[in-house]
This record gives C-alpha cells, sequence and structure tokens, in this order.
C-alpha cells in the first residue's frame, strides 16, 4: 500500500515537537507499506531535509519515509491572518500532489483542519480511499475559546468539518469527546475509532543522559511543563500557584515551563513583576534532550486553560511523555484525563482556577516522595499496558488496511 500523508506540522525526534505522524509512517514502513510525507516548515520541527528549496519544494527521504516539504514557514507566535493564509498556501500545494503523485490512499492529519482539503479532492476527483485523523475538533474549540468569533468564517469552517467527514470512508479521534464530536456531526459511528497519542517507551525508558536547569538544585522539587506557551495552555494558572507557594515560603519547589509561544513573553513579564523565584522558563529541546529532562524531573505538570470544551475533546503529547518517562502527573483540569490520573492514582488531580490546591498538591509532592515514586511508577504502567506506541501505531495500521480493503471491495 502506497499512503500519501499529509501533515503540515511533521517533524523528526531532531525536532522540539509531537512526532506522532513520525512514528505512524515508521509503522507502516516496518509493516510493509510506503509512504510519502507531505508537510511544511513547522517552528521547532525538524524534517531532516538538508537541501535548500527548490521551486517552493525539497524533496528526500529520512528513515525510509519519502519527505515532500514545501517552503511554508509557520510558528505559534504567527498571528491569525498569518496562519490562515498559510494553512490554505499549504493545502492549494497539496491538492496538486494528489493529481500528481502514485498512491492508492489519502491519509490527513489535523490540525489545521484545511489538511483534509486534498483528502476531499483525492476522494471525489480521484477515486481513492481517504482517512481523516482529528486531533482537535474545529470549529468547536477556537469557538469556546473564543478565539475566532466571526460567524461567515466559523460556518466555513464547520462546512469544512462537515464535508471531511463525509469524505473520509474512515475516521480517527485521538480522544473520547473528539470521537463523540465526529459522530454528532453525522459519521456513522463503526467508521469512526480512537487512536490516543501513545508513549514512545524506547525512547523515554531507555537511558537518557539526566540533566537539569543550572537554577535548579538537585535537592529541590522539580515540576515540569513541556509544551506550547499559548492561550489554549493557561500557564497563568502555573503563576497563580508559584505565587501562592511564594506566600507559603517555599523555594524548594521549582515549576520548569520548557517550550516557546505567543504568551511566553507575557509570561516571563509577569514572572519578573511579581519575583516569582520559582517559576524557570527554558527554550525548547529536541525529544532526546527531553528525556534527560525528564529522567531528572519528579513531577509532570498537564496544564490547560479552564474551558470545558478541552475535557474530553483533547490528547495531549505531553501526558503521554510524562508518563513513559515514568512520571507522576499534576493535571489541573476534569476530563478524561483527569479520570484516567485518578483510577490509576498516578498523579494528582486538581480543581480548576485553585491556586491553594495546585499549590497543596505540589506540597504533599514535595513531602512525600515515596509516594511520589510509586504513582510515576503506575503511570509508567498505564503506558505500557494502554499506551504503547507500537501497539496503538499498529491498530492505526490495521484501520488503514481496513479502509483500502473496504474501497477495492467496493469497485
Amino acid at each position: 500500500m502506497r499512503v500519501l500523508y499529509f501533515h503540515q506540522h511533521f517533524s523528526t525526534p531532531s525536532g522540539s515537537v509531537g512526532i506522532r505522524s513520525y512514528e505512524m509512517a515508521r509503522r507502516l514502513l516496518a509493516r510493509g507499506h510506503q509512504v510519502t510525507m507531505v508537510c511544511g516548515s513547522y517552528g521547532g520541527g525538524e524534517t531532516g531535509l538538508p537541501q535548500p528549496f527548490k521551486r517552493g519544494s525539497r524533496r528526500g527521504q529520512v528513515d525510509g519515509i519519502d519527505i515532500i516539504e514545501f517552503d511554508l514557514s509557520y510558528s505559534n507566535n504567527d498571528g491569525f491572518l498569518k496562519r490562515t493564509l498559510t494553512f490554505l498556501k499549504f493545502a492549494a500545494r497539496s491538492i496538486g500532489l494528489v493529481f500528481s503523485e502514485r498512491y492508492d490512499l489519502v491519509f490527513a492529519t489535523t490540525t489545521p483542519l484545511t489538511a483534509g482539503i486534498p483528502g476531499i479532492f483525492a476522494r471525489w476527483l480521484r477515486g481513492k480511499p481517504f482517512v481523516f485523523e482529528v486531533r482537535d475538533l474545529w470549529p468547536e474549540l477556537p469557538k469556546a475559546m473564543g478565539v475566532i468569533r466571526n460567524p461567515v468564517v466559523l460556518w466555513a469552517m464547520s462546512a469544512l468539518e462537515w464535508a471531511s467527514y463525509r469524505s473520509a470512508q474512515r475516521l480517527v479521534g485521538l480522544s473520547p469527546g473528539i470521537v463523540e464530536g465526529i459522530v454528532r456531526r453525522g459519521a456513522p459511528a463503526e467508521r469512526v475509532t480512537m487512536v490516543p497519542n501513545g508513549c514512545d517507551l524506547g525512547l523515554f525508558g531507555g537511558s537518557p543522559v539526566p540533566w537539569r536547569p543550572p537554577s535548579v538544585s538537585p535537592y529541590d522539587l522539580m515540576a515540569v511543563f513541556a509544551g506550547t506557551h499559548g492561550m489554549a495552555n493557561g500557564l497563568d494558572a502555573v503563576l497563580d500557584a508559584a505565587a501562592e507557594l511564594k506566600r507559603r515560603g517555599r523555594s524548594d519547589i521549582k515549576l520548569l515551563l520548557i517550550g516557546q509561544g505567543r504568551l511566553k513573553p507575557v509570561l516571563q513579564a509577569r514572572v519578573q513583576r511579581e519575583g516569582l523565584d520559582c517559576v524557570v522558563f527554558h527554550d525548547p529541546v529536541n525529544k532526546v534532550r527531553l528525556a534527560g529532562l525528564m529522567a531528572a524531573t519528579d513531577l509532570g505538570l498537564q496544564i490547560l486553560a479552564n474551558v470545558p470544551a478541552f475535557y474530553y475533546g483533547t490528547s495531549p503529547n505531553k501526558f503521554f511523555d510524562y508518563i513513559a518517562a515514568g512520571l507522576p502527573v499534576l493535571n489541573n483540569y476534569p476530563g478524561w484525563l483527569a479520570e484516567l490520573i485518578k483510577r490509576e492514582r498516578c498523579g494528582f488531580a486538581v480543581p480548576p482556577d485553585s491556586p491553594a490546591a495546585f499549590a497543596n498538591a505540589l506540597e504533599q509532592a514535595a513531602a512525600d516522595r515515596v509516594g511520589l515514586k510509586a504513582m510515576g511508577e503506575r503511570g509508567l504502567a498505564l503506558a505500557r499496558l494502554e499506551f504503547d506506541r507500537q501497539r496503538l501505531a499498529d491498530q492505526w495500521v490495521d484501520w488503514l488496511e481496513l479502509a483500502l480493503n473496504q474501497s477495492v471491495d467496493q469497485q
């Protein structure tokens, strides 16, 4: 099977962003299939292609994956208009590949929602099977956050969402809420499956070299948030907890925020203004370096803004990285992950918008290192049992093979 795989924000482990598509593509190869990955140039991502762009693109093979990278840079710091134009340019160029490449099946993954456009063309104009993966529900999430209010834009996004679901022969959702949202939009339940983000047990469970930033001592409790510093992440909650810790005189608890995003300068300014010395910022690092950081971390921070649409409608990479590294997790919003943490006793599920509860959990973690380690071990057991990337990737490949076989049977 030849798979034409569209993921605008693709990266190999050399980058500092999620590597789900890299691992899925590698699993396709291991199962005897061929993959052509189509992507843009994502801030923090690394495709591994060294050659310069020619006429707006470059092509090569990295770890067996045939990669086509468009010269379309994207960063989370970009404004709404620039990001929208980049998404549309990527979709337009991707449509051209639908008519020029040799393939048996198209797979496209969000975000952005425009990733589904080449799949729509492939399905209806070339008669190719199309599988669509939904990582976030759009426009539901940006509407709930108040990021997009223009009714025309919301209508257009809703129409594209419906067309993508209607065109796909099979769909993949990354969380229970995403699967339910797809079905609510009219997709038959039997055509939708859940394949959540997975745990890279080989990467985090190997023998990484532990390290901490110089400002964090070996004796401090170090709690780490590794991810985007944007509106959706609600990192003011971490700073609110830091302010509470400061009032309590707890200088032995350090909160490390590692990553980038539009709100990082704002967060840094607040830390400086309020003298929140327990908060440490760090630039993004690649996955290998991140594994070393996780090996020296005491607690992973799973933080999101208190938006009900997030409760069951997200599948954050960082949570799975934390438990793959054997870390307990502090989660600050309700939903399926909070329920999982409570059920498995692998961390702390604190109520949203409660700096006192957040600080209490951190103090409890610092006071009981033995209990904290036991939480991490239970999280690692959960990672191995339910979220092993290799097992989930095999389920995903099975789903694509079923889509192709169904298409062949219908011809």
